[in-house]
């Protein structure tokens, strides 16, 4: 239909907030600029940043890779009567031989995996995000804590110093 779904934080890293760095309130209003929508077809991922700034005065760099994931709803088709006859054991239904079968029908929910920063480096996080993305649509063996501990734990160079 035409109404909006709310979005809402399915799973965050880390669980509790740092001490210097609390977690951006309502950071799931800013995920989805148009509003969050189902779609008839897989739409391709996108990526985006979103800048926020918080009581301090301090910028929040906001990364966001959009995908879209099946969501599978069941449908039970109208039954329509048939007349049934027993023969020696055995079961015939006349008329629609479909009566009782569930038809899937698919639409596809949007899914935001974001990345909040103070740094300002959008394309290490796009990337970073892109991995995130692969290890979790290709179901690749490794877990998404570990992967995200590691990229937590990478140092970034200062702009204009050494590799």
């Amino acid at each position: 239909g035409p109404t909006e779904g709310l979005g809402k934080i399915i799973q965050r890293f880390p669980q509790k907030d740092w001490e210097d760095t609390p977690f951006p309130q309502g950071i799931e209003l800013f995920c989805q600029p148009g509003g969050w929508q189902l779609s008839k077809e897989r739409k391709q991922p996108t990526f985006f940043v979103v800048v926020l700034t918080d009581i301090d005065s301090e910028r929040h760099y906001c990364s966001c890779l959009t995908f879209y994931e099946a969501e599978i709803n069941l449908q039970v088709r109208d039954l329509q009567q048939g007349t049934e006859m027993q023969e020696e054991g055995t079961k015939e239904i006349e008329g629609e031989e479909e009566s009782g079968l569930i038809q899937p029908a698919e639409v596809f929910a949007p899914k935001s995996l974001v990345l909040v920063s103070r740094l300002d480096y959008p394309e290490i996080f796009r990337a970073c995000l892109g991995l995130i993305y692969t290890v979790y649509v290709d179901s690749l063996n490794v877990s998404l804590e570990t992967l995200i501990a590691n990229l937590c734990s990478c140092l970034v160079p200062a702009s204009g110093g050494s590799q």
